[in-house]
């Protein structure tokens, strides 16, 4: 019956909301967020149409997000292009794009080859632009809506069979297969998304996923939320209500996210709370949860807001009414707070705009890969604009690289991090297990540094050589004291590496003669200013200059490098090494 009758049967349970217009009695805070985010779509639609092409951050998913943006511009009764013939034309050319993209199996060649996961993703836009549409009465649109039928379905079929990578990659398909579903109902998808489910969610007591990433949270977060909303499952929002709650204590003042506990890619890499933007609202509403409200009015005042949500989210507000409703009143949140995440060994104090991040939840043992916590930025340190990224420690003991603590435990009022390495050398092997030939096993070193065919898990040690790092930071009204001794092998080079944002000015310092923006603290103090504010550190030290291939033999092997930008300043000693600095 639903083949034989077409899509507008098939589309008849699908709300017929409306789209607000400035006539509409919204409050004043949402009528302007409303406003520009119509004006920044339709300057996105209006350059497609000069240019053919629009330069976006969607990459492989670009021809998703432009069929939803030119969907939102056609049913927005306060866009320039509303009922605009001339998009029904681009619409098309978009799905035709969409379908020239599509695999003989239903998937879609952007990012990965052939693609559940990566097909899965370019699903949210494109079906809420077919919700969209289909909320509104044109009959100009029905052989658009025919054709985009076609290619979602196949989609639906694929995502029905196909796998996954990643943890997160699970939820993303049933996020896909529910927006299917809302469209053109099928038992199959239901089906599928409970056999996924049924391996449970997990989250964390502090509320992390999996994966430990700011990134791939906000990828589950909305996955949980949009099959909530979708398959009438309010439980499913019980992960998103626990992950926002604890990202808040992630969050620097100017909505920058930590994300150096993370086991993903984005360990190393910038995140904000912005992209969260759209949970929080959602949830703020549905909730009427004044702390998420408090929230969601502090995020649309960060760097970003433009970007990601008012140039990039109409779409979103047009498929979801729920986000068209008033929030309501904000309850205050603290902004002085010392939190300590167990499952990540990772802590954050805040004193306004003073914030620290002690981090020792290293994966053990240490192997690089994604998946996999590795990062050695064990503290960071921000005076409002004044911003030290990361401190690392690197020794020079039988190149065993950074610093990485085994944990983080607390002392009275400090946080202590510690790591012992031990570097054996090897005896003969045991008579029995010797052979005319040589021929040994291909295995890895005792210390992880290295593999040979040596049969090392089966040799007697001797001489093994120790070095034994503790770490202790104490926090006193935004002011910090961290104390290192580095203990064992005697003579061991230290390096102690902090990175400064960019932005800025040091003081105090000299420049190394190694590499750009490499620095020395031979003495006394420095400090770091930008913005007005300024970070005051030292005292320094300089007893050697050994400020290169601190990794580690695990990554110079590969001439791999974890340098990142920034101001580098080092301090240098030798073991027994003991030192004090404060900053403040």
């Amino acid at each position: 019956m639903k083949q034989s009758i077409g899509i507008g049967a098939s589309m008849v349970m699908l709300p017929l909301v409306g789209f607000p217009s400035r006539r509409d009695n919204y409050s004043r805070s949402f009528s302007g967020l409303w406003e520009n985010m119509v004006a920044a779509n339709d300057e996105f639609i209006q350059d497609l149409m000069d240019r053919g092409e629009v330069a976006n951050r969607h990459g492989g998913r670009s021809n998703g997000y432009n069929f939803a943006k030119l969907a939102a511009g056609y049913a927005c009764k306060d866009s320039y292009f509303y009922k605009n013939p001339l998009l029904i034309d681009l619409l098309d050319k978009t799905t035709d794009n969409l379908i020239k993209t599509q695999r003989p199996d239903g998937t879609i060649n952007a990012g990965n080859l052939e693609s559940p996961p990566d097909t899965a993703f370019i699903m949210e836009p494109v079906c809420a632009g077919v919700v969209i549409l289909s909320q509104i009465e044109d009959v100009a649109l029905s052989p658009l809506m025919e054709k985009i039928k076609v290619f979602v379905e196949k989609v639906g079929r694929a995502l029905v069979v196909g796998g996954i990578h990643t943890p997160n990659h699970r939820w993303v398909l049933c996020h896909a297969l529910a927006r299917i579903n809302q469209l053109y109902p099928d038992p199959s998808y239901v089906r599928r998304i409970d056999e996924w489910l049924s391996e449970g969610i997990f989250i964390d007591e502090d509320g992390h996923y999996p994966e430990r990433s700011m990134n791939y949270s906000d990828v589950e977060n909305n996955a949980f939320i949009t099959m909530g909303r979708l398959l009438n499952r309010p439980e499913l929002l019980e992960a998103p209500r626990k992950s926002l709650t604890m990202t808040y204590y992630y969050m620097e003042p100017n909505g920058d996210l930590i994300t150096t506990d993370s086991r993903r890619q984005d360990q190393y890499s910038h995140r904000s709370i912005v992209g969260q933007y759209l949970h929080y609202r959602f949830l703020a509403i549905h909730d009427q949860d004044g702390t998420f409200a408090h929230i969601v009015s502090m995020i649309e005042g960060f760097p970003g807001f433009d970007k990601v949500i008012v140039n990039e989210a109409l779409f979103y507000f047009m498929e979801n009414e729920m986000l068209i409703k008033d929030l309501p009143e904000p309850t205050a949140l603290p902004t002085t707070f010392e939190k300590v995440f167990k499952t990540s060994s990772l802590a954050r104090i805040r004193r306004e705009d003073t914030t620290v991040t002690i981090f020792g939840g290293v994966d053990w043992p240490l192997i690089i890969a994604s998946g996999r916590s590795v990062s050695p930025n064990f503290f960071s340190y921000r005076k409002g604009n004044a911003v030290l990224k990361h401190m690392r420690m690197s020794a020079g003991f039988f190149s065993m690289g950074y610093f990485r603590s085994q944990g983080l435990r607390k002392e009275g009022n400090s946080y202590i991090l510690h790591q012992k390495l031990e570097a054996p050398y090897y005896q003969p092997l045991p008579e029995e297990l010797r052979n005319k030939e040589g021929d040994y096993n291909l295995t890895p070193s005792i210390d992880g540094r290295f593999w040979s065919k040596m049969s090392f898990d089966q040799r007697p040690v001797s001489n093994v050589k120790t070095l034994d790092t503790e770490i202790s930071i104490t926090e006193d009204k935004g002011k910090v004291t961290l104390g290192f001794e580095v203990n064992g092998l005697e003579g061991v080079e230290v390096t102690i590496e902090f990175c400064f944002d960019e932005a800025g000015t040091l003081l105090g310092t000299i420049p190394a003669s190694i590499g750009d923006d490499n620095y020395f603290l031979p003495t006394g103090s420095g400090s770091f200013e930008c913005g007005g504010d300024t970070i005051h550190f030292g005292p320094g030290a300089k007893l050697h200059e050994r400020i290169v291939r601190l990794e580690g033999e695990q990554y110079s092997v590969h001439f791999g490098t974890l340098r990142t930008k920034g101001k580098h300043v080092y301090l240098t000693g030798i073991t027994p090494f003991v030192h004090t600095l404060t900053f403040g």
